[in-house]
């Protein structure tokens, strides 16, 4: 419980104990008077009574005051529900919608990638191609060379056995 609470538990017994303890004095009857009228009554057990409507009135109002912080309290938390789902279904749809446009991003990258593996590919075959080309025709070069210099090397061999 709160202190608030237990202090106003023990007052109402404090109080409850002292018209107990003082009963006869609380009963004893006095001339009280209303401004227009004199009445003979107990002034003590008058006195208890207005203490007892004040604890009433000021019960009842810390509970009506409770009940209204209550509901605004859970329709606060209603509400700030509502929110927290519309938030996260925006959430959701963002991450949706990333995932989405990664994706795309994702699958252009591959697009580009295919497209430049294949020129790499054709690029190759003609560079391959034209290597080819090229040592097919130093081959044949270094052929002709040699045929030239073997046709040399023959004169001047049969030249030499010739004298």
């Amino acid at each position: 419980m709160r202190l608030r609470t237990i202090f106003l538990i023990i007052g109402i017994v404090l109080v409850a104990a002292f018209a107990a303890l003082n009963v006869d004095e609380f009963t004893r009857s006095s001339v009280l008077s209303l401004g227009f009228t004199t009445v003979q009554v107990p002034l003590g057990m008058v006195m208890l009574l207005l203490l007892v409507i004040a604890i009433v009135v000021f019960l009842a109002s810390t509970l009506y005051m409770q009940g209204v912080n209550l509901v605004e309290t859970r329709q606060y938390a209603r509400e700030l529900n509502v929110q927290r789902e519309l938030a996260d279904k925006a959430e959701a749809s963002r991450f949706t919608e990333l995932r989405s446009v990664i994706e795309a991003q994702s699958a252009a990258t591959l697009h580009r990638e295919a497209a430049n593996a294949t020129v790499l590919a054709e690029r190759l075959a003609q560079t391959q191609a034209a290597l080819l080309h090229r040592a097919e025709q130093s081959d044949n070069s270094t052929a002709a060379h040699i045929g030239q210099l073997e046709d040399r090397l023959e004169r001047q061999l049969s030249l030499v056995s010739a004298r």
